[in-house]
């Protein structure tokens, strides 16, 4: 499918763009229970699975539906931290290929960039797709407006 991805219509409604003539009456409903973090998920990422559902769950985002997304979502955060980790322990690159002559100085050797690099900019453009889906991006959040429910007046019946 070519263009831009199409936004789902329950995001249409908060952002307050929904046009009922370009609504699809057939879509699926989303289950109304928040997510619950899967069992495959480590106990980082189901911290992190809950962080996600916390700030998704007041914007009215979210549901059971969603928990494989959100998955995913907090695996590859997750996945960041530990390539960060790694790129702060071993550095962003390293030596390999080191050739001594025969009085034991370096000849020649090869600098290469640390594996973990690329794995976490790769886990890192993934993370930030994933979460743009959910709103959770400053350009997604800015296309969403929540409604707060008013405060309540107990003299509101009286007038």
């Amino acid at each position: 499918m070519a263009g831009r991805k199409r936004t789902p219509d329950h995001l249409k409604i908060i952002a307050g763009t929904d046009r009922p003539d370009r609504a699809n009456p057939d879509a699926p409903k989303p289950a109304a229970a928040l997510p619950e973090a899967p069992e495959w998920l480590s106990a980082r990422g189901a911290e992190i699975f809950e962080q996600l559902v916390s700030i998704i769950s007041p914007m009215g985002i979210g549901s059971s539906s969603d928990g494989a997304m959100l998955a995913l979502a907090a695996s590859r955060l997750e996945e960041v931290e530990i390539c960060t980790a790694m790129i702060e322990d071993g550095g962003r690159t390293f030596v390999s290929n080191v050739t001594y002559d025969d009085e034991g100085r370096i000849v020649s050797q090869q600098i290469k960039g640390h594996p973990a690099v690329a794995q976490r900019s790769e886990a890192m453009r993934h993370a930030q797709s994933l979460l743009a889906e959910f709103g959770l991006s400053p350009a997604a959040r800015s296309k969403v407006s929540v409604s707060t429910p008013d405060e309540q007046n107990p003299f509101a019946a009286l007038g």
